[in-house]
């Protein structure tokens, strides 16, 4: 049965990983100490917030004395509020991104990890039928295989973005399913150390998804994501994988040759269409490796017509579920297959162009609207909208119609 590429429900912490992130690491402000904080709130309107939110807090069945108890050691913490406003300013390409995620370094350590863990995964895998590869390049990503775990308290984390506004009712919500594990006594307060955005343990797990889909794998009573030993870390990330939708034996994707003239408006991960049809294009692996026989798959151009293009699968999404970047997906499924043995991808990124910045993007959008070409707002979020009117201004143009939008776009945007 066919499945929809899209974004599934529930993902972790926004799309955060600890060690390797999607936003590049920010600078140290120029301006310290009450200066930033006054950019970015204060002491007292946290402790004000903190007041407001106990009453909304013990409705939802947090009880006085644990509130009291995990609340009262909760303090404001300004870098994480600019880490949040910040995540969208500064990005880098994706390939520049893989260079890091899928680096020789972090393959090694993978193969090292899965050698001292063989018979966990291969009873993971057994349990949940979730490509034990995948579980591992998960674990690799979100936490170097179990060595960068986080450090900054995650109840002060999730306190400081729920009082920061921006997506309060988000964090809130997770900050009340903590307290909830706290007040059920399925962990303790010092052991809640994770990411700036709330995500916790190897493989960095939101409170909402601790609570749906942790499991107690080596049985010993607990749901333990937090500890040195990564046994119910790994298994939940399995068993998260298996719930959005994972396909036994199924590629997360592979990389493709595409024919000359290819129509490059096929391209895109809601474009499923069965195999027939891509192979009738002249659609074909990158390396001589057959397409599935009988499958439904879609193009993808992460960096437009002259990069690397991926035929991904429902696996695809069940990665997305994760996290909902395609560089993230990418990432996962790439280091997986690399952990396993397979190749570097065979076309070159195209490395002379660079990310653009926001500013930058926000000005794409403005001159797009200008020509009546796209709908919405400049907000610099690249999205379906603005692919769709870089390629209709790109069509306009007699350009290639790929819809990336790079520095050459806008350049010719900004001609008269």
């Amino acid at each position: 049965m066919r499945r929809s590429l899209g974004i599934c429900a529930v993902a972790l912490a926004a799309g955060l990983c600890a060690p390797v992130t999607l936003a590049q690491d920010l600078e140290p402000r120029a301006e310290a100490g009450q200066s930033m904080m006054d950019d970015l709130g204060s002491v007292a309107g946290f402790e004000a917030w903190r007041t407001g939110f106990r009453p909304r807090a013990l409705a939802q069945g947090v009880s006085a004395g644990l509130f009291e108890q995990a609340m009262a050691q909760t303090r404001f913490l300004p870098e994480v509020v600019e880490r949040d406003r910040k995540q969208n300013e500064f990005s880098k390409t994706i390939w520049d991104y893989l260079d890091k995620a899928v680096s020789e370094d972090r393959i090694a350590a993978g193969q090292r990890a899965l050698r001292k863990n063989a018979a966990l995964f291969d009873r993971i895998e057994a349990r949940y039928h979730v490509d034990k590869y995948t579980v591992l390049a998960i674990w690799g990503l979100e936490s170097a295989y179990g060595a960068v775990r986080g450090d900054i308290d995650t109840l002060s984390a999730l306190a400081t973005l729920s009082y920061e506004g921006r997506r309060a009712e988000f964090f809130e919500a997770e900050l009340l399913i903590l307290l909830k594990i706290l007040q059920r006594g399925a962990a303790k307060p010092a052991q809640l150390r994770g990411s700036w955005a709330g995500a916790m343990g190897h493989t960095q797990f939101m409170p909402s998804s601790y609570e749906r889909l942790a499991v107690d794998f080596n049985g010993d009573g607990s749901r333990n994501i937090w500890d040195d030993d990564p046994t119910d870390a790994l298994a939940s990330t399995a068993a998260y994988l298996a719930d959005a939708g994972w396909r036994p034996g199924q590629a997360w994707g592979q990389e493709l040759r595409l024919p000359a003239g290819f129509d490059y408006d096929l391209a895109g991960s809601r474009t499923q269409r069965p195999m027939a049809f891509w192979r009738g294009l002249g659609v074909a692996a990158a390396e001589g490796a057959a397409l599935p026989a009988a499958n439904w798959g879609a193009v993808i151009l992460p960096a437009g017509a002259r990069g690397p293009a991926f035929m991904v699968y429902d696996n695809f999404a069940a990665i997305e579920s994760y996290n909902k970047a395609d560089a993230y997906v990418i990432a996962v499924g790439h280091l997986s297959d690399r952990l396993r043995g397979g190749a570097g991808f065979v076309q070159a990124w195209p490395r002379d162009l660079r990310a653009l910045t926001l500013p930058e993007k926000i000005e794409m959008q403005q001159r797009l609207l200008a020509r009546g070409m796209m709908s919405g707002a400049a907000d610099g979020k690249i999205g379906p909208l603005t692919v769709a009117a870089v390629k209709a201004f790109q069509r306009s143009s007699g350009d290639l119609v790929d819809g990336y939008p790079c520095l050459p776009v806008l350049e010719a945007l900004r001609l008269p």
